[in-house]
């Protein structure tokens, strides 16, 4: 499998960094295999979705971050689940958290959003966590459509687990207007669930048209991520991008 590129800025302004998005199940696993996975990938953001939402649930995710290199940005129980973490290459301009329309007997979802600048360029993120109910997960993604409009920023990158499969209504409708940075630039592993017996893609890193996306997939192969982590770490496998995002 070939490499990714490193995380580096460019002399034209531009910038290279890699995401990822991951599933991490509340911490309900081993958090050392999942801090070993997330400090592999060498990632500038991880879109976090599960974080822990109840007793502590701030320390606990302060802790993850510490012992995979990253630092807590935004999320968490403030957006139901969903979180972004990020390196100290990220500047970051501002957050927002943000609830969205609570369905009786279902699961209250979020998104955990953040302006960021590498460099001169300038990036707005947003992790996400989608119903399991179609109709309401496909009002869910005209939501993060509006909300990535709304950050006022000319590139984008969203991440989650959409619990839908690419050829799902929402998932189309997101590549419609976003590239799928998996079948923009397929590298790694496709099938995101389960660990044990990966058989479907349930999980996708989206990106606004302007940004290059040079490689995304499943990290399986990748140097100190070993299939024994990847098991234990959590039920979802991660999704790893490097992108070029163009200077502002």
């Amino acid at each position: 499998m070939a490499l990714l590129p490193n995380s580096t800025t460019q002399p034209d302004g531009s910038a290279l960094i890699r995401v990822l998005s991951y599933n991490i199940r509340s911490m309900r696993d081993d958090t050392g295999a999942l801090a070993r996975v997330i400090t592999a990938c060498a990632p500038d953001l991880v879109l976090v979705q599960e974080a822990p939402r109840f007793f502590r649930w701030r320390k606990k995710l302060a802790r993850l971050a510490a012992a995979s290199g990253q630092v807590v940005l935004t999320g968490g129980a403030t957006a139901a689940g969903p979180a972004i973490l990020c390196s100290l290459r990220a500047t970051v301009e501002r957050t927002e958290d943000v609830l969205l329309p609570l369905t009786p007997g279902l699961h209250r979802r979020g998104f955990a959003t953040a302006v960021v600048r590498f460099g001169g360029a300038r990036l707005g993120v947003l992790s996400c966590h989608l119903s399991l109910r179609q109709d309401e997960r496909h009002e869910q993604g005209a939501l993060l459509l509006d909300r990535l409009a709304g950050l006022g920023v000319e590139h984008a990158v969203a991440g989650g687990d959409l619990n839908e499969r690419p050829d799902g209504r929402t998932f189309r409708r997101l590549a419609a207007d976003l590239q799928d940075c998996r079948t923009a630039a397929p590298w790694g592993g496709e099938y995101t669930s389960t660990p044990a017996d990966p058989h479907q893609r349930i999980d996708a890193i989206f990106a606004t048209k302007g940004v290059e996306v040079l490689g995304c997939g499943v990290p399986a192969d990748l140097p100190g991520v070993t299939r024994a982590d990847l098991t234990a770490a959590t039920d979802h496998l991660p999704v790893l991008a490097a992108l070029r995002i163009p200077a502002a």
